[in-house]
């Protein structure tokens, strides 16, 4: 109570206040996020044909291809017999469970790209914005936008802060040591920013991020990638952060449209 008092009298330090996003907002993350759960399900299944068929000598079996039930009668195990009646029953209602699950990821795939796609007016959405970003698939600006960039920050501290990749630095007396990110923040956030940095040295070989990158991990003999493509990934939101409010595209960074 005392320190919703002092912030009521204008003290902004005494305490930080929760932005809780739209009911809209929260339901617009569903999309990516079940994406992520159906692709699990579909490693799931396939990794259980593979598994079942192997111990059956057989390891050239691809449940992911357009003719996998043709191929499931052709196939012989390993010392020559026909499969097994149950076992090609069972396999066939994993495969069933598989195409229920493909189906399913290509339907949420269709409303996340229509959250991607630009506005009635002609003015390009956020989302779609990072998408024409090169190295940056739909998958990955959906997430940026919807776990994320859609909300309203103050400052790059607190863009970094709410990833998890802000610095913790820790001083005591004539003491200072950094303790690396936070790890505080959203972490769906924070692994796709991982991940995406490494893209993006990848295929923005001309951005200044990338340059700055390559000259940070020589001049450290190469021993710290990981630890800066942490930093490089902070970087990275924060520009983004930049390009989806005011405009400002990253220098050097190259669009598929080029």
């Amino acid at each position: 109570m005392r320190a919703l008092l002092a912030y009521k009298r204008g003290e902004p330090r005494v305490c930080a206040m929760v932005r809780a996003p739209t009911p809209q907002e929260e339901d617009r993350r569903r999309i990516c996020r079940e994406r992520k759960t159906l692709t699990a399900e579909r490693v799931e299944h396939v990794n259980r044909i593979k598994g079942l068929l192997f111990a059956q000598g057989i390891s050239d079996y691809e449940p992911l291809l357009r003719k996998r039930r043709e191929r499931l009668e052709e196939i012989r195990t390993g010392d020559g017999r026909p499969l097994p009646e149950h076992l090609k029953a069972q396999i066939g209602r994993e495969l069933d469970r598989l195409e229920l699950t493909l189906q399913q990821i290509k339907s949420v795939e269709a409303e996340r790209d229509a959250m991607l796609s630009p506005s009635d007016g002609g003015t390009p959405a956020p989302g779609a914005m990072l998408k024409n970003l090169k190295g940056i698939s739909p998958e990955f600006a959906g997430v940026l936008w919807s776990e994320g960039l859609f909300r309203n920050f103050s400052n790059r501290r607190q863009v970094a802060a709410y990833a998890g990749l802000a610095p913790t630095p820790w001083r005591s007396g004539s003491v200072a040591h950094e303790q690396g990110v936070s790890k505080a923040g959203n972490p769906r956030l924070r692994t796709t920013m991982i991940q995406l940095a490494w893209l993006w040295v990848r295929h923005q070989p001309r951005s200044i991020l990338t340059l700055w990158f390559h000259q940070r991990v020589q001049l450290n003999g190469g021993r710290v990638r990981k630890v800066l493509i942490v930093a490089l990934a902070r970087k990275l939101l924060i520009a983004f952060w930049k390009y989806v409010t005011a405009g400002v595209v990253l220098e050097g960074a190259e669009t598929t449209a080029a």
